[in-house]
């Protein structure tokens, strides 16, 4: 009895949580009040740590109120296996899509995901192709199972360079493509993804990771390959609930691919991975289209005023279509980066292809000040 009632008391404790969660101050503040955005004080810090956290591309919103719902009611379930709930989530997910559970497989994050296609599609004595700078994680397992992958530079507009990945497939295996890119937050538009994937030879795999996806929806020249990807035996399309659904702790994404494809990436993957808390909040935040919409909104605003305050140092920044911005500030950044860690805010790390662009994630309108305000005083202290 005595553990059913602590149970139970984490049960409520988590619902009093949610019921807070959907009042909170970071999710009302109005246009008007972003509109007028100025340099102030520095913020609240947004970490345990101290620090104003804005290196790794996350949500600073939180997952929608239903998600934080569905994940108290869950608990009470812990000690069942996940298969119901997974079964769940894919119809659910097929019904978004508008393809079948069959063309579903779910992941611990999209990064399980890129590590069993890596597993399942890039046999040994094949390639892998990919961008650079992009997402890592790809590349990674790849090279850890011995295989070797051709790294290309963007163009000089820091997008894919399709002509390039095009004439290094032959005897790849794999070929990777962020869209939007991580860390250049740049496009590919659809025009030239999909004659790109129109050319791709039968043997080869093209994975693209859409992780940004729900930022960069209405951006002119964008759209998903995620239904092309139902019926191309060659073509895997990656997505997370870790971006603009603020799930990043919770570890939950899946793939879309022909039936015959999914099939051979579960294979890669572990069994009973999945956490249920993360799939009930998961399948909950699937409806909560005005939310994702709301935090694609504010991303946008408080990114460009973030922008405007950045380039007033002559600073260039490449066109964003996702939670993050990066600015070409003629210098190696690594120095800058140390000095905004010890004014209190942390930014991404320094990118080797591109080690005089800083990647900014965009926080909330107050940790935006507080960046603003550290950089401007860091810039101006190095200039000095």
């Amino acid at each position: 009895m005595q553990h059913l009632a602590s149970r139970r008391s984490l049960a409520r404790w988590l619902g009093a949580g949610a019921a807070l969660a959907a009042v909170r101050p970071a999710l009302v503040f109005a246009d008007a009040a972003t509109a007028a955005l100025t340099p102030a004080p520095a913020a609240a810090p947004a970490s345990g740590s101290g620090l104003v956290r804005l290196s790794a591309n996350e949500n600073p919103y939180g997952p929608p109120p239903a998600a934080l719902q569905a994940l108290a009611r869950a608990v009470a379930e812990s000690n069942r296996y996940p298969d119901a709930r997974e079964d769940a989530l894919r119809a659910a997910l097929a019904a978004q899509h508008g393809v079948a559970p069959e063309n579903i497989v779910l992941g611990c994050g999209s990064s399980q995901i890129l590590h069993g296609v890596a597993a399942a599609f890039a046999p040994p004595g094949t390639r892998v192709v990919t961008a650079d700078p992009t997402f890592e994680a790809l590349g990674r397992y790849a090279e850890a199972r011995g295989l070797a992958v051709d790294r290309l530079p963007l163009t000089v507009d820091r997008r894919h360079d399709l002509g390039a990945m095009r004439a290094a497939l032959r005897g790849a295996g794999l070929v990777y493509v962020c869209n939007p890119n991580n860390p250049t937050a740049s496009l590919t538009p659809e025009a030239e993804l999909r004659a790109f994937l129109d050319a791709l030879p039968a043997e080869c795999v093209a994975l693209v990771d859409e992780a940004y996806h729900h930022y960069a929806e209405g951006t002119p020249g964008y759209a998903s390959v995620a239904a092309l990807a139902a019926t191309r035996g060659n073509l895997i399309v990656a997505r997370t609930f870790s971006k603009i659904y603020g799930m990043a702790g919770l570890r939950c994404g899946y793939a879309v691919g022909a039936p015959a494809t999914i099939e051979k990436l579960r294979a890669q993957l572990p069994w009973d991975a999945s956490n249920a808390l993360a799939l009930a909040a998961a399948e909950a935040a699937l409806g909560e289209t005005a939310h994702v919409a709301e935090a694609r909104r504010r991303n946008a605003t408080v990114r460009a005023w973030a922008i405007g305050e950045v380039e007033k140092t002559g600073a260039r920044t490449i066109p964003s279509a996702a939670n993050f911005f990066m600015a070409d500030l003629g210098t190696d950044v690594g120095p800058l980066i140390k000095a905004l860690h010890g004014a209190g805010v942390d930014v991404g790390r320094r990118f080797a292809a591109m080690p005089t662009h800083l990647r900014v994630t965009v926080g909330t309108e107050d940790e935006m000040r507080a960046f603003v305000n550290a950089f401007h005083r860091v810039w101006h202290a190095r200039a000095a």
